[in-house]
Protein backbone atom coordinates (compact mmCIF):
# COMPACT_ATOMS: atom_id res chain seq x y z
CA UNK A 1 0.00 0.00 0.00
CA UNK A 2 2.84 2.40 0.82
CA UNK A 3 4.60 1.62 -2.46
CA UNK A 4 1.32 2.16 -4.34
CA UNK A 5 0.87 5.54 -2.67
CA UNK A 6 4.40 6.61 -3.60
CA UNK A 7 3.98 5.53 -7.22
CA UNK A 8 0.62 7.26 -7.33
CA UNK A 9 2.20 10.45 -6.04
CA UNK A 10 4.82 10.34 -8.78
CA UNK A 11 2.19 9.81 -11.48
CA UNK A 12 -0.11 12.55 -10.20
CA UNK A 13 2.82 14.92 -9.76
CA UNK A 14 3.90 14.30 -13.35
CA UNK A 15 0.38 14.92 -14.61
CA UNK A 16 0.27 18.24 -12.79
CA UNK A 17 3.79 19.23 -13.79
CA UNK A 18 3.22 18.40 -17.47
CA UNK A 19 -0.18 20.12 -17.63
CA UNK A 20 -0.32 21.78 -21.08
CA UNK A 21 1.62 25.04 -21.05
CA UNK A 22 -0.99 26.78 -23.21
CA UNK A 23 -3.36 26.59 -20.24
CA UNK A 24 -0.95 28.86 -18.33
CA UNK A 25 -0.95 31.70 -20.84
CA UNK A 26 -3.29 33.78 -18.69
CA UNK A 27 -0.69 34.42 -16.00
CA UNK A 28 3.03 34.80 -15.50
CA UNK A 29 4.90 32.29 -13.33
CA UNK A 30 6.47 33.60 -10.15
CA UNK A 31 10.17 34.28 -10.35
CA UNK A 32 12.72 31.90 -8.92
CA UNK A 33 14.00 32.06 -5.38
CA UNK A 34 10.57 31.83 -3.80
CA UNK A 35 10.26 30.08 -0.45
CA UNK A 36 7.17 27.91 -0.07
CA UNK A 37 5.66 27.87 3.41
CA UNK A 38 3.47 24.89 4.25
CA UNK A 39 0.86 25.58 6.93
CA UNK A 40 -1.17 22.75 8.44
CA UNK A 41 -4.22 24.55 9.77
CA UNK A 42 -5.16 24.36 13.47
CA UNK A 43 -3.33 22.02 15.86
CA UNK A 44 -3.16 21.04 19.51
CA UNK A 45 -6.17 22.15 21.52
CA UNK A 46 -7.64 23.67 18.37
CA UNK A 47 -8.60 20.66 16.31
CA UNK A 48 -10.64 22.59 13.78
CA UNK A 49 -13.58 20.89 12.10
CA UNK A 50 -14.47 17.37 13.24
CA UNK A 51 -15.29 14.63 10.72
CA UNK A 52 -18.31 12.34 10.74
CA UNK A 53 -16.22 9.67 12.47
CA UNK A 54 -14.85 12.07 15.08
CA UNK A 55 -11.47 12.85 13.51
CA UNK A 56 -10.32 16.48 13.90
CA UNK A 57 -9.11 18.19 10.77
CA UNK A 58 -5.84 19.25 12.41
CA UNK A 59 -4.41 15.73 12.07
CA UNK A 60 -5.52 15.38 8.46
CA UNK A 61 -4.06 18.78 7.62
CA UNK A 62 -0.75 17.81 9.18
CA UNK A 63 -0.61 14.48 7.36
CA UNK A 64 -1.16 16.15 3.97
CA UNK A 65 1.46 18.81 4.70
CA UNK A 66 3.98 16.15 5.75
CA UNK A 67 3.38 14.27 2.50
CA UNK A 68 3.81 17.49 0.50
CA UNK A 69 7.03 18.22 2.37
CA UNK A 70 8.38 14.76 1.51
CA UNK A 71 7.42 15.08 -2.16
CA UNK A 72 9.07 18.49 -2.40
CA UNK A 73 12.16 16.94 -0.84
CA UNK A 74 12.22 14.35 -3.61
CA UNK A 75 12.21 17.28 -6.06
CA UNK A 76 15.13 18.97 -4.34
CA UNK A 77 13.12 21.67 -2.58
CA UNK A 78 13.05 22.46 1.13
CA UNK A 79 9.85 24.23 2.16
CA UNK A 80 9.33 25.90 5.51
CA UNK A 81 6.81 23.90 7.55
CA UNK A 82 5.08 25.95 10.24
CA UNK A 83 3.70 23.03 12.24
CA UNK A 84 5.47 19.66 12.32
CA UNK A 85 3.42 17.99 15.07
CA UNK A 86 -0.10 18.15 16.49
CA UNK A 87 0.66 21.16 18.63
CA UNK A 88 -0.58 24.73 18.72
CA UNK A 89 1.97 27.46 18.04
CA UNK A 90 0.76 29.69 20.87
CA UNK A 91 2.95 31.49 23.41
CA UNK A 92 3.56 29.72 26.75
CA UNK A 93 1.66 32.39 28.68
CA UNK A 94 -1.57 31.86 26.69
CA UNK A 95 -4.07 30.32 29.10
CA UNK A 96 -7.59 29.93 27.73
CA UNK A 97 -8.43 28.25 24.41
CA UNK A 98 -9.35 31.66 22.99
CA UNK A 99 -6.00 33.11 24.03
CA UNK A 100 -4.17 30.11 22.59
CA UNK A 101 -5.96 30.41 19.23
CA UNK A 102 -5.22 34.13 19.02
CA UNK A 103 -1.58 33.65 20.00
CA UNK A 104 -1.20 30.79 17.54
CA UNK A 105 -2.47 32.91 14.64
CA UNK A 106 -0.33 35.90 15.59
CA UNK A 107 2.74 33.68 15.71
CA UNK A 108 1.98 32.14 12.31
CA UNK A 109 1.66 35.61 10.82
CA UNK A 110 4.98 36.62 12.38
CA UNK A 111 6.70 33.49 11.03
CA UNK A 112 5.40 34.08 7.51
CA UNK A 113 6.26 37.78 7.55
CA UNK A 114 9.80 37.05 8.77
CA UNK A 115 10.68 35.24 5.54
CA UNK A 116 11.62 37.05 2.33
CA UNK A 117 10.18 35.97 -1.03
CA UNK A 118 7.67 33.71 0.73
CA UNK A 119 4.55 32.06 -0.68
CA UNK A 120 2.06 30.52 1.75
CA UNK A 121 0.13 27.31 1.15
CA UNK A 122 -2.30 26.68 4.01
CA UNK A 123 -4.06 23.30 4.18
CA UNK A 124 -7.52 22.90 5.71
CA UNK A 125 -10.66 20.74 5.53
CA UNK A 126 -14.20 21.92 4.88
CA UNK A 127 -17.47 21.06 6.61
CA UNK A 128 -21.15 21.91 6.08
CA UNK A 129 -24.51 21.00 7.55
CA UNK A 130 -25.66 19.40 4.28
CA UNK A 131 -23.73 16.18 3.60
CA UNK A 132 -24.14 16.37 -0.18
CA UNK A 133 -21.40 18.94 -0.70
CA UNK A 134 -17.94 17.74 -1.72
CA UNK A 135 -14.78 18.74 -3.56
CA UNK A 136 -11.60 20.67 -2.92
CA UNK A 137 -11.66 24.46 -3.22
CA UNK A 138 -8.82 26.97 -3.27
CA UNK A 139 -9.07 30.45 -1.75
CA UNK A 140 -6.63 33.29 -2.35
CA UNK A 141 -5.41 36.26 -0.36
CA UNK A 142 -5.67 39.83 -1.63
CA UNK A 143 -1.94 39.93 -2.39
CA UNK A 144 -0.19 40.06 -5.74
CA UNK A 145 0.10 36.66 -7.41
CA UNK A 146 -2.30 34.89 -5.06
CA UNK A 147 -5.28 34.67 -7.41
CA UNK A 148 -3.20 33.30 -10.28
CA UNK A 149 -1.65 30.59 -8.12
CA UNK A 150 -5.06 29.70 -6.68
CA UNK A 151 -6.71 29.37 -10.09
CA UNK A 152 -3.86 27.18 -11.31
CA UNK A 153 -3.90 24.99 -8.19
CA UNK A 154 -7.67 24.59 -8.41
CA UNK A 155 -7.38 23.39 -11.99
CA UNK A 156 -4.62 20.91 -11.16
CA UNK A 157 -6.65 19.50 -8.25
CA UNK A 158 -9.58 19.03 -10.61
CA UNK A 159 -7.49 17.49 -13.38
CA UNK A 160 -5.39 15.17 -11.22
CA UNK A 161 -7.65 14.31 -8.28
CA UNK A 162 -11.35 14.94 -8.91
CA UNK A 163 -12.44 15.63 -12.53
CA UNK A 164 -16.08 16.03 -11.45
CA UNK A 165 -15.28 18.90 -9.11
CA UNK A 166 -16.69 22.11 -10.61
CA UNK A 167 -15.59 24.46 -7.82
CA UNK A 168 -13.73 27.64 -8.70
CA UNK A 169 -10.98 29.48 -6.84
CA UNK A 170 -12.40 32.32 -4.74
CA UNK A 171 -11.17 35.25 -2.61
CA UNK A 172 -10.57 34.35 1.01
CA UNK A 173 -13.24 35.65 3.42
CA UNK A 174 -12.10 38.58 5.56
CA UNK A 175 -12.77 36.46 8.66
CA UNK A 176 -9.69 34.27 8.03
CA UNK A 177 -7.08 36.06 10.14
CA UNK A 178 -3.88 34.49 8.82
CA UNK A 179 -4.63 35.07 5.16
CA UNK A 180 -5.64 38.68 5.75
CA UNK A 181 -2.63 39.73 7.81
CA UNK A 182 0.28 38.72 5.58
CA UNK A 183 1.87 40.54 2.66
CA UNK A 184 3.11 37.62 0.54
CA UNK A 185 1.22 35.59 -2.09
CA UNK A 186 -0.95 33.07 -0.26
CA UNK A 187 -3.56 30.41 -0.96
CA UNK A 188 -5.67 28.26 1.33
CA UNK A 189 -6.79 24.83 0.11
CA UNK A 190 -9.93 23.33 1.59
CA UNK A 191 -9.12 19.75 0.55
CA UNK A 192 -12.66 18.40 0.88
CA UNK A 193 -15.71 18.10 3.08
CA UNK A 194 -15.46 16.13 6.31
CA UNK A 195 -19.27 16.27 6.42
CA UNK A 196 -19.60 14.19 3.24
CA UNK A 197 -19.44 10.43 4.10
CA UNK A 198 -17.64 9.37 0.93
CA UNK A 199 -15.16 12.22 0.89
CA UNK A 200 -14.54 11.99 4.63
CA UNK A 201 -13.39 8.38 4.22
CA UNK A 202 -11.09 9.43 1.39
CA UNK A 203 -9.62 12.33 3.34
CA UNK A 204 -8.69 9.97 6.18
CA UNK A 205 -6.82 7.63 3.82
CA UNK A 206 -3.09 7.86 3.16
CA UNK A 207 -3.54 7.22 -0.57
CA UNK A 208 -5.95 10.12 -1.09
CA UNK A 209 -3.91 12.43 1.11
CA UNK A 210 -0.92 11.59 -1.08
CA UNK A 211 -2.91 12.40 -4.24
CA UNK A 212 -3.88 15.79 -2.81
CA UNK A 213 -0.33 16.54 -1.70
CA UNK A 214 1.12 15.50 -5.06
CA UNK A 215 -1.35 17.62 -7.00
CA UNK A 216 -0.56 20.71 -4.90
CA UNK A 217 3.17 20.08 -5.20
CA UNK A 218 2.86 19.55 -8.95
CA UNK A 219 0.92 22.81 -9.31
CA UNK A 220 3.54 24.68 -7.30
CA UNK A 221 6.47 23.25 -9.26
CA UNK A 222 4.93 24.08 -12.60
CA UNK A 223 3.84 27.53 -11.51
CA UNK A 224 7.34 28.46 -10.36
CA UNK A 225 9.20 26.68 -13.15
CA UNK A 226 10.94 29.11 -15.52
CA UNK A 227 9.59 29.39 -19.07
Amino acid sequence: LVLFAVLLAVVIGCIAFLYPKQQLAAFSPMSGGRVLILDAGHGGEDGGAVSLTGVPESGINLSIVQKADQLLGFCGQTPVVLRTSDLSLHDPDADTLREKKASDLHNRVAMVESLENAVLLSVHQNIFTDQKYHGAQVFFAATEGSQELAVHTQEILRTAVDPENSRQAKPIPDTVYLMNHISCPAILVECGFLSNPTEEALLRSDAYQTKLAAAMVGAWLQYTWPN
